[in-house]
């Protein structure tokens, strides 16, 4: 008996030591199967909170989604058709799916911070806005569709979070894409950009003898990092353009350029990943070269940016090369004014930028002028005039003949200057002045002045004077029919002085007299003789613009003669009674 027990009892160990292993066996297979799951992390599986396989919400391969997607909205038919003939992704989108769709879930998380999630189309974004899918019956039936830029860099809560802002819009999908109308956001106008005129026509106009600009619509690639600007072709275009160029208006100017980075605009079939997309036209141009000097500010600077950049009511963003932050905060109310978007500084840029319509460089034409014929929009220094009047918020639009306001003078500013080109005799000049009805105001211009306060001062007179320089760059500020001033230091400059402010002044819709200095007004008979050349024949010392300042501009001052220049001021009094 006690054999007979030993044996049943032998086996029943053996059964349960085979049910042990078999448990072990089990639950290694359990646990080896898990972790694979959680190290690997299929894009088609992912456990909700709720414990529950949800496949909708698991960020996928662009492919995948928009192979899902279609086969939510499709008939039998349509899917059938489509699984033999896959639609191609989108230029924007194709690069990135095809590299995304291998990369680890380690590159994944160290990216995550880096690109910016997709928005709504139409919601602002800071400095971009990137692709994003609308509602649809998709939406209606209880999918809910995320376009991703990447895969790589995108996570669950981007993809919740990018849906739950989507539920909002309901418009079709292509109505939500990329879209960029001049002057528009909403894209009730959207254009086609790659229409025949602007693929077959060169990429940069180096024509104009000023500057030279690169236009582009299309697939365009900006990236900072190699200065250059990719305009993506199609793998059956023979399109090969190469162009260098740097984004500031002096063209021909060694000395001005050398400061200034030369980027590369050319046409690719292969373009780095994008990393930030922008739904609005993008300008690349440069703060360098002679900025710093009110009247270079205004020349090679703002009016070109204005010319280039106003026809988008704000709907642009700007790349600056070579941008100085304390220029910047100077002309703040302007790219505010300008730009809806914050400034980029393209050297200090890391994104590879995707934009439908880039602007390389700035419209300029001569020296503090609009070509009317050339500018977009037949744009004039009138509507300059006006735009810097209203970025400052100031009161006067017009001038008031005289006798309108009763007992009110009219009030003469006169830009007083420090180094070069000063009045000697400045109370003489105040005296004459008020003895002929004015009321004198007396104001420096110079780089430090505070142009919030200083365009009041100028807005608030209706003559403005002074000595050639680049105080008188503040007559952009002068209400409509205004009068400037201008005294031409002797030397034989009334052509330079012309073009300078004469020529732009008109074209503002101001007033305009010119007062060129005879002989003994200058303080050059302090330095030479009478009988010297430099008086003879001043002409002989025109040896290049830098001489030319260096002899009568920098070396210069005026000693007005108030009786000669009398009737400048009772002429100018006249123009104020019509």
């Amino acid at each position: 008996m006690k054999a007979v027990e030993r044996a049943k009892l032998v086996r029943s160990l053996r059964q349960e030591s085979r049910r042990l292993r078999l448990l072990v066996l089990v639950i290694g297979f359990f646990l080896v199967t898990l972790t694979f799951v959680v190290l690997s992390k299929p894009d088609a599986l992912l456990f909700n909170l709720n414990g529950r396989l949800s496949v909708d919400e698991a960020p996928r391969s662009l492919l995948i989604r928009q192979a899902t997607d279609a086969d939510a909205t499709a008939d039998p038919a349509q899917r059938s058709a489509a699984a033999q003939d896959p639609k191609p992704l989108d230029d924007f989108e194709d690069a990135e799916a095809n590299a995304n769709t291998k990369a680890t879930t380690k590159d994944s998380e160290e990216r995550a911070h880096t690109v910016r999630d997709p928005q709504q189309s139409g919601k602002k974004e800071p400095e971009s806005r990137l692709l994003g899918s609308g509602g649809g019956e998709g939406e209606k039936k209880g999918h809910r569709k995320v376009t991703l830029p990447t895969v790589s860099n995108y996570t669950i809560r981007d993809a919740e979070d990018g849906d739950n802002a989507k539920q909002q819009d309901s418009r079709p999908e292509t109505e939500n894409k990329l879209e960029m109308v001049a002057g528009k956001s909403d894209g009730s106008q959207q254009q086609d950009w790659d229409d025949a005129e602007w693929g077959s026509k060169p990429l940069c106009d180096f024509s104009n003898f000023r500057a030279n600009v690169c236009e582009m619509r299309g697939n365009i690639r900006i990236h900072p990092n190699a200065s250059s600007v990719m305009y993506m072709e199609p793998a059956s275009s023979k399109r090969n353009e190469l162009w260098k160029l740097k984004p500031y208006p002096r063209k021909g100017d060694e000395l001005c350029l050398s400061k200034v980075t030369e980027l590369t605009v050319k046409s690719s079939k292969v373009a780095p990943e994008c990393t930030k997309y922008h739904n609005v036209p993008v300008v690349v141009f440069a703060l360098t070269g002679y900025t710093g000097n009110l009247f270079h500010d205004f020349t090679d600077a703002l009016v070109p940016l204005f010319t280039t950049a106003s026809e988008f009511n704000g709907e642009v963003q700007f790349l600056i090369t070579d941008m100085a932050i304390w220029w910047t905060r100077k002309y703040h109310v302007v790219f505010k004014k300008l730009s809806n978007y914050p400034l980029i500084d393209f050297n200090k840029d890391t994104d590879v930028h995707c934009v439908k319509h880039a602007i390389v460089g700035l419209h300029a034409y001569m020296e503090f002028t609009i070509d009317p014929s050339k500018a977009p929009h037949n744009y004039t220094m009138v509507d300059f005039n006006r735009f810097m009047r209203r970025t400052y918020e100031l009161p006067r639009e017009a001038v008031s003949a005289l006798g309108e306001i009763p007992k009110a003078k009219p009030r003469l500013l006169i830009i007083s200057r420090q180094r070069t080109r000063m009045f000697l005799n400045l109370p003489e000049i105040i005296a004459m002045a008020e003895g002929l009805g004015f009321e004198l105001v007396v104001e420096e211009a110079n780089v430090s002045s505070d142009l919030s306060q200083f365009s009041k001062v100028v807005n608030s007179v209706d003559v403005m004077m002074g000595v050639h320089g680049a105080g008188l760059t503040n007559c952009v500020f002068l209400p409509h029919n205004a009068t400037l001033i201008q005294i031409v230091p002797w030397g034989g400059i009334e052509g330079v002085c012309r073009i300078d402010f004469g020529d732009p002044a008109e074209q503002m819709g101001l007033r305009y007299k010119q007062y060129s200095i005879a002989v003994h007004e200058s303080s050059l008979t302090d330095q030479y003789p009478l009988d010297h050349e430099i008086f003879k024949n001043p002409l002989a010392f025109h040896k290049g613009f830098e001489f030319i300042k260096e002899t009568f501009m920098d070396k210069q001052n005026v000693r007005l003669d108030c009786n000669r220049f009398r009737p400048v001021l009772l002429q100018t009094l006249d123009l104020l009674n019509q």
